[in-house]
């Protein structure tokens, strides 16, 4: 009926204004902040890793250093409270914003801001889970979450899926960080030289970013075909399977430096980027 068309239409725009509220943009902005330190640590976890030390360069094993020292409880917490905001910030993004947008355009924002809120939410709860002392590995917990979705009807076509599309947001990252499109994120610094580090940061840790992603990606596909849900092992996995590769060192080597630019290009995006 017309009434309650207008009536949900209301309510979606009451949303909207809501998800573009300065305090959420505050917190979305603060999430950003923490996952840039999460790269920054993942990145040196990596280098170490290259040089032989134990570690586990993924989400999990930088926020189990975290929480680690004193401040831990604390930097939990906050943890859990930045990525809930960032996660709910894309999830409008995908959702109230993208319905202003061109059909094609809404669905390829539907993708990439959806995926990246699922994706910032689980690391939210990662965080929640070490602040309650209930921290794991999360390349155990991508193999469990494989095994399951195999034992399921269609599990291997989906699990197929999530690789490809993991693999098809690797190379939204590389595309997005050789072409420069992060620019339009942070156009403060255009013309300056500090600009012109930044969008080396940027270039750099975009790069990295995509080709550690399809890796992860195609560790959910080689799942899928062989019927193997242990080969998904998650981004730990996917790299430290690079140490077994001719140059794999140096691979390593440059995707933990690449990592480490990416946060600090995340650390300028959180205080100065548009949202």
């Amino acid at each position: 009926m017309p009434g309650d068309d207008a009536t949900i239409d209301e309510a979606v725009d009451a949303a909207e204004a809501a998800s573009n509220s300065t305090v959420l943009a505050v917190v979305a902005r603060s999430g950003f902040a923490v996952m840039a330190v999460l790269h920054i640590v993942i990145g040196a976890i990596a280098i170490a890793v290259a040089f032989g030390s134990p570690g586990e360069a993924e989400p999990s094993g930088a926020i189990a250093q975290l929480a680690a020292n004193a401040w831990g409880p604390v930097l939990m917490w906050a943890g859990f409270i930045g990525c809930a905001g960032l996660a709910l910030w894309q999830l409008s993004e995908a959702t109230l914003r993208a319905r202003h947008l061109p059909r094609g355009e809404r669905l390829g924002k539907l993708v990439s801001s959806g995926f990246l809120s699922i994706a910032y939410g689980s690391v939210g709860l990662s965080f929640a889970a070490f602040a309650l002392g209930q921290g794991g590995d999360s390349g155990d917990s991508t193999r469990d979450f494989s095994r399951a979705l195999v034992q399921s009807p269609l599990g291997l076509p989906v699990l197929f899926g999530l690789g490809g599309t993991i693999i098809g947001i690797g190379v939204y990252f590389i595309v997005k960080g050789l072409g420069k499109k992060f620019k339009e994120e942070l156009h403060r610094f255009e013309g300056t030289h500090r600009g012109k580090l930044v969008s080396a940061l940027g270039v750099a840790g975009h790069a990295a970013k995509g080709v550690a992603l399809i890796l992860t990606g195609l560790l959910f596909v080689v799942a899928a075909v062989t019927n193997d849900p242990g080969s998904s092992t998650g981004l730990d996995g996917s790299l430290k399977a690079l140490l077994q590769q001719p140059y794999g060192v140096i691979l390593l080597l440059a995707i933990g430096a690449g990592f480490i630019a990416y946060g600090l290009f995340a650390l300028v995006r959180a205080r100065f980027g548009r949202m």
